[in-house]
Formats: structure tokens, C-alpha cells, sequence
């Protein structure tokens, strides 16, 4: 779509206001709203100012003033608001230099695009994450000097199994015991009609979905899959998507978590990324005959993915609880290993259909606190160092990696154990990031500085609960 074009739509939809959406570097969706009488199709290369000083991970205050530059390719009609809005996707700029804004993430994953093309390599990435998420009734926390506490609730929740009806209502009892979630038909399922309607919702602004489903934990553990697209376009979509969950979710007096171990004992949820190269219409990760049809290139591809899995989940997997999720058991993937349907494997190759089409890798260490710009470009890049350097992985295995012998797993090499090991080893290795300047240096510090001084040490400081369980009468 041309400015030309959305200038167009805003007249021939009767759009009242303009709402302009960019992400921050951690990940979330930032925006204003102007009058579409305000608004000009000069917008779209002049840029429509903001303070960037209040955004987390961008200016200092001394040089607060931006430019959002709309994108035109990135649009579509918000079915939230009462009065008829148009959302557009922005690029950040810096109007002193003239240039977009390193600390953008969405100019990362243009960068990303832009460097597989100039290599050489392929013409087009494409992935396709599986987000995960809980759908939740209530959800309460709070963190004081003398006190600190959550508590989240689901009329699905196994731990309601014995309550009592509330209001005149009854318990009926259909509650997904735990890790018992996975497929269940209604009553059991209890979400089938809001899922469709996130799905159906999602369709409405462009964003095609494969398929949805009550996923492994009790408490209304979802997942809803997106079809595969090119970087850019799949990151901006993942934006659209939480967007959608979040709000549908609400409609229904019941809201979201994307966090991915919210749940004690059960489930926690990842958000696996399936991935290939292409090339002049060929796919380059097929290799008839080979392992799982894996060509010679995939093979390096996924070496890439291993060798640099622990400098990658600090991008990937970039929480605190992203690491009470990667642990033995609860089809964690912590092994930096592949291996064909084996899915405690870091990288899966799922074997569903032989054809050439559908040859894709699965990186499913990622989980959906990722920024989707970041995450997918660092894939990327990792990726196609493995391809430029050959690195070989070491061999699949497509036993169960939980069931080893010992003298087998202690070959076995494992994911960070924390948030701060990962830090520490994307401090070590990120050679393979800067290249064609996709990340730089500035962003790289930014984050590591970030994650340290806003997640790491404030929940370092603090007491955990369980503490006082363990701890309080020695």
C-alpha cells in the first residue's frame, strides 16, 4: 500500500483518528492518536514528532525529540475502538541525524532483511513462532518493603476442583487436570468460542491463522498459530497478535499473561519458531534423503542456532521466569541439541509432511516475552553464521534426552541456567550480531545494561516467598 493509498482508506472508511504504534526495546506496543483531519500524507516522510525520553531503552532526556515515521505497509482499521480508527505500524527516527534509530527494533529486523539479501545467502527468511499464552479469570500482585505476593485464578483451574459455586452458580466440575490440558473437547475446554473469536479477530486485521487449541496446562493454557511470513512482516503480525488476544480477552472479563511460567508444577508457555531459508522459489533447508531431509545448509543453519543458543536466549528468552520455564520435564527444551519429533530437543525438525514445502527447522527454546523484532533477527543471524562458518552441530538424537544414560547426557550440553548466564554469554558472543550492522554495539549495551539494572537486581534484592517457608523459623 502506497501513502497515496492509506490517505484513500481514511477517507473512503470515514477514519476519525489515527493511532501511531511503534515498539520499545523490550518489546511492547507504544502509541498516540492524532485527528485524521490533522493528519497529511507528508506524515509519511516527515515523520510525526514524540518524546523518546519517556520510552523504555531509548533517549536520554537531554535528547528526547523523535520522529515516528508511518509505514504504509502497515496498517489496519482497530476493532477495539468505538470511534473508527486506523492504526499504522511506525519506524522510529532521529531527526538530528536524519537517520532511523538504531534502538528501534523494528529498523533491527529491516537490517536483518536487508543483510540475508546482500549475502547472498537466500532471497527470503521465513518463520512461523507458536506464542503460547494462559487465558486468566483474575489475576492480583503487588511488591512492597513488607510484603510481596501474587495470586492468579481460573474457573479452569484444577486447584477449583473442590470449590464451591459463588453467586447461586454451581461447580460442574470440568476442570483440565494438570498437564492434562492438551485437546480436550468442551465442557471441558471452556474456551472454544473465545479463542475463535481471537482467531477470527486476527483475521480481520490481516493476520492468518493455521489453527488454535487448548494447549498442555490446566487454567487455560492457549495456543493459537500463526501462518509462517517473512521476518518483517511476522514480527509486526506477533505485535498484532497480542494486541488482539489481550483486548478479546478483556471483552470477555477475563485477561492474558504471555509470562512464560506463571503456573507452579505445570506447563509453562514457549513460543517455538519455525524457520527456512528460500531461494528463487527452492527451499534451502530440503535435502531428499538425507537426515530427517535436512539439506547440508540446514544442517550449519541449525549449528548456528546451538553454538550461539546461549548469547541468543538472552534476545529469545529474555526474562527472569523465562527460566523457571527451561527445566527438566514440562517439554522443556533445554537441550542444545536436534533431533527429528523429539521436542526436549532445542531444535525440533518436524517430520508431519516429507514434501519440500514444508521443510522447516523448530527452534523452541524462544518464549513470548521476546521482542519479536530482536528475537527473529538474532535467529536469523545466528543462523547464517552457522552457514557462512560450517559449524556442524553435534549429532540428533532421537531418544528421550530426559531418559540417558548418564555417561550419554553428561555429553549433552544444556541452556543457561538463568537470566544472568545468558547476559553474561551475549556479552561474550556477539560478533555474529553486529555483522552488516544489523545490531551495534549501542543496542547491545543498551540491553545488558537494561536487563541488570530493571529485572535482574530488583529481583535479586528482594525475598521470595517460598523463603519464608524455608527459612523463617531457623
Amino acid at each position: 500500500m502506497t501513502s497515496s493509498e492509506v490517505m484513500k482508506l481514511i477517507k473512503d472508511e470515514g477514519i476519525l483518528v489515527i493511532d501511531l504504534k511503534f515498539v520499545d526495546l523490550p518489546g511492547l506496543w507504544q502509541h498516540f492518536s492524532v485527528s485524521a483531519r490533522e493528519f497529511s500524507e507528508d506524515a509519511f516522510s516527515e515523520g510525526v514528532g514524540f518524546d523518546g525520553s519517556s520510552i523504555r531503552g531509548f533517549q536520554e532526556i537531554h535528547e528526547s525529540d523523535m520522529l515516528l515515521i508511518p509505514d504504509p505497509n502497515a496498517t489496519f482499521v482497530d476493532p477495539f475502538t468505538g470511534v473508527p480508527t486506523l492504526s499504522i505500524i511506525c519506524d522510529v527516527s532521529d531527526p538530528v541525524h536524519n537517520t532511523l534509530y538504531s534502538r528501534d527494533p523494528r529498523h533491527v529486523a529491516k537490517k536483518a532483511e536487508a543483510h540475508l539479501k546482500k549475502a547472498g545467502v537466500a532471497e527470503r527468511a521465513y518463520f512461523g513462532p507458536e506464542a503460547e499464552f494462559y487465558i486468566l479469570d483474575s489475576v492480583r500482585f503487588d511488591q512492597s518493603y513488607n510484603y510481596g505476593y501474587y495470586h492468579i485464578d481460573s474457573e479452569e483451574g484444577f486447584w477449583n476442583s473442590g470449590k464451591e459455586g459463588e453467586n447461586g452458580s454451581k461447580n460442574l466440575g470440568y476442570k483440565p487436570r494438570y498437564k492434562e490440558g492438551y485437546f480436550p473437547v468442551p465442557p471441558m475446554d471452556s474456551l472454544q468460542d473465545i479463542r475463535s473469536e481471537m482467531m477470527l479477530t486476527l483475521e480481520k486485521v490481516n493476520v492468518p491463522v493455521e489453527v488454535h487449541h487448548h494447549e498442555v496446562g490446566t487454567a487455560g493454557q492457549t495456543e493459537i498459530d500463526l501462518r509462517f511470513d517473512t521476518l518483517l512482516k511476522m514480527a509486526d503480525n506477533l505485535m498484532k497478535y497480542k494486541y488482539v488476544i489481550k483486548n478479546v480477552a478483556r471483552k470477555h472479563g477475563k485477561t492474558v499473561t504471555f509470562m512464560p511460567k506463571p503456573i507452579f508444577q505445570d506447563n509453562g508457555s514457549g513460543m517455538h519458531v519455525h524457520q527456512s531459508l528460500w531461494n528463487n522459489g527452492t527451499n534451502l533447508f530440503y535435502g531428499k534423503g538425507r537426515y530427517a531431509d535436512l539439506s547440508e545448509q540446514a544442517i550449519y543453519y541449525i549449528g548456528g542456532l546451538l553454538a550461539h543458543a546461549p548469547a541468543l536466549l538472552a534476545f529469545c528468552a529474555p526474562t527472569t521466569n523465562s527460566y523457571r520455564r527451561l527445566v527438566p520435564g514440562y517439554e522443556a527444551p533445554i537441550n542444545l541439541m536436534y533431533s527429528q519429533r523429539n521436542r526436549s530437543a532445542c531444535v525440533r525438525i518436524p517430520v508431519y509432511s516429507r514434501s519440500e514445502k514444508s521443510k522447516r527447522i523448530e527452534f523452541r527454546s524462544p518464549d513470548p516475552s521476546a521482542n519479536p523484532y530482536l528475537a527473529l533477527s538474532a535467529m536469523l543471524m545466528a543462523g547464517l553464521d552457522g552457514m557462512e562458518r560450517k559449524l556442524v552441530p553435534p549429532d540428533p538424537i532421537d531418544k528421550d534426552l530426559y531418559e540417558l544414560a548418564p555417561e550419554e547426557k553428561a555429553k549433552v550440553k544444556s541452556t543457561p541456567g538463568s537470566l544472568e548466564e545468558a547476559l553474561e554469554a551475549l556479552e561474550k558472543d556477539h560478533a555474529f550480531l553486529l555483522k552488516g550492522g544489523v545490531f551495534t554495539e549501542d543496542l547491545i549495551d543498551t540491553w545488558l545494561q537494561y536487563k541488570h539494572k530493571k529485572e535482574l537486581d530488583p529481583v535479586r534484592l528482594r525475598p521470595h516467598p517460598h523463603e519464608f517457608a524455608l527459612y523463617f523459623d531457623i
